[in-house]
């Protein structure tokens, strides 16, 4: 009988903290720029230069471990990590081994709870900062090594094998991203680069606590392509289980073009890397100042604005949505303090549909319309003033530089009817003009109901209140007389 097994997954992701220079010298940091533009004697690592520790990366690393409830400690230290690769100058990288800044923080991923009904949580082995390596550029027959990144400040983010789906692992990694952003030290950007996991998988049988062997999966560089590494992975090993094969320990590739994993080394092949503690470094030693200064600075995170958005109404999945980017989240922020808080549900829609629909794609910054603006916009949709459709009409004016909402609705004569005595006269325009549909609807065929609040609409070019309408009519219908007139 096939034994079932559940996968287990912990994640090592690598952020690219957002600093002007590097993480030990004063050597500029610029995405994109030209090969070996941004390097300096340091990051090529040549005789005589000596690292200085970047305070404004440790101010970073500590918002990252406050937001995780991490406990910061007090002194860390810095080790060489020794291998020989072309991307790596000096022949070592300095990082924090076995006394790391930060350990034993969480984080929850949204949309996901445990068998109990609570948020599911991965724990956070630890926290750490190192100096990342530079990239190896290969195009057609040649290869070549740009050092731009060689230096960069990272930190590593550990956590503990929590995971049990790639659909999990791939939340996990959109919730650190979330929170990066918020915090404004990263853009977390995996396409870029600033944002790298690796994903270590085993199996074992269900119900067993006892861990398998696990497998490393090495620099995956999208969240889509995370979760169909670790799908292939576990499929492989299921397969290998299933047909009595020993799992051994190795690190992989993933290539997402063939949807296959290939082995890039085994555990035999390893490398020694001669951790030795950094002699030009001393202690990192972060006091209860500093701890404070950074806490101070803290926004709200994502977590807390989702649950504050849905106490006031709006859904889950558009809560998680607003929260994905702060700039978006500190839109409709803005949206709020003029619609108020009991119109959050609406002003959600109008900024996740309309909004966006419109920026397609581009940030909020390009957005022409102020949070004001669509706030003051919701509350004349709220209020009656003007009609959903209207509304629609006059967003695009507003897009267009034509004004505040109020003013161009005013200007327009786009104020919603909602009088009865006006109201009343198109019904009976309407129920006159189409003496066999009001005859149909008598005789029960109930979905001309719509056809003819849509044809008193028209006629009032969308300004007439549509649940008035709907109201005026029934009672129209009800009386009966306008309709014998009219045959």
């Amino acid at each position: 009988m096939r034994v079932p097994y559940e996968s287990v997954i912990g994640l090592e992701v690598h952020c690219q903290l957002e600093t002007r220079s590097k993480l030990f010298s004063p050597c500029p940091l610029e995405i994109g720029a030209a090969p070996n533009t941004r390097t300096d004697a340091y990051t090529w690592g040549l005789p005589g230069t000596l690292p200085v520790l970047n305070r404004a990366a440790v101010d970073a690393a500590i918002a990252l471990a406050l937001a995780t409830g991490c406990t910061v400690h007090r002194r860390s230290r810095f080790a060489r990590k020794h291998y020989f690769y072309p991307d790596l100058p000096k022949g070592y990288q300095i990082t924090q081994a076995d006394e790391p800044y930060a350990t034993a923080g969480h984080v929850e991923i949204p949309g996901f709870t445990t068998a109990e009904g609570d948020p599911w949580r991965v724990r956070l082995q630890r926290i750490h900062l190192e100096e990342d390596a530079g990239k190896n550029v290969h195009a057609g027959r040649r290869s070549g090594v740009d050092y731009n990144r060689a230096g960069a400040p990272l930190v590593e983010i550990v956590s503990e094998p929590d995971l049990r789906t790639a659909e999990q692992a791939a939340a996990y990694m959109r919730e650190l991203r979330t929170l990066v952003r918020a915090l404004g030290i990263s853009q977390a950007n995996m396409e870029e680069g600033t944002l790298r996991c690796d994903a270590n998988v085993s199996l074992r049988p269900v119900g067993t606590e006892t861990l398998g062997v696990r497998c490393e999966i090495k620099n995956v560089n999208s969240f889509r392509f995370l979760a169909r590494a670790i799908e292939a992975e576990i499929r492989r090993q299921t397969d290998m289980l299933g047909h009595g094969e020993t799992i051994t320990r190795c690190t992989l590739g993933y290539d997402h073009e063939h949807d296959r994993l290939f082995v890039m080394r085994s555990k035999e092949d390893a490398a020694d890397y001669r951790y030795m503690p950094d002699p030009d470094l001393p202690p990192l030693h972060i006091d209860d100042a500093w701890v404070d200064a950074v806490r101070e600075r803290l926004p709200e995170l994502p977590a807390a604005r989702r649950d504050r958005w849905r106490g006031l109404g709006v859904a889950a999945d558009d809560a998680a949505a607003l929260a994905a980017e702060r700039d978006l989240a500190d839109y409709f922020d803005g949206v709020l303090r003029t619609a108020g808080e009991s119109r959050a549900r609406r002003a959600a829609g109008w900024v996740l549909t309309e909004l966006l629909g419109r920026l397609a794609g581009a940030p909020i910054a390009a957005c022409p319309v102020t949070p004001a603006m669509l706030g003051e916009l919701v509350v004349l949709v709220e209020d009656g003033t003007v009609s959903g459709r209207s509304a629609k009409d006059v967003l695009a004016l507003c897009w267009a530089g034509e004004g505040s909402p109020a003013a161009i609705v005013e200007a327009r004569g786009l104020r919603q009817v909602s009088d009865t005595g006006p109201i009343d006269a198109l019904v009976a325009e309407v129920l006159a003009e189409h003496p066999r549909q009001l005859e149909a609807l008598r005789a029960g065929k109930t979905n001309l109901e719509g056809f003819f609040v849509g044809q008193i609409m028209k006629r009032s070019r969308g300004q007439a209140n549509p649940k008035l309408v709907a109201e005026r009519l029934a009672l129209a219908i009800a009386a009966g007389t306008v309709g014998e007139e009219g045959a």
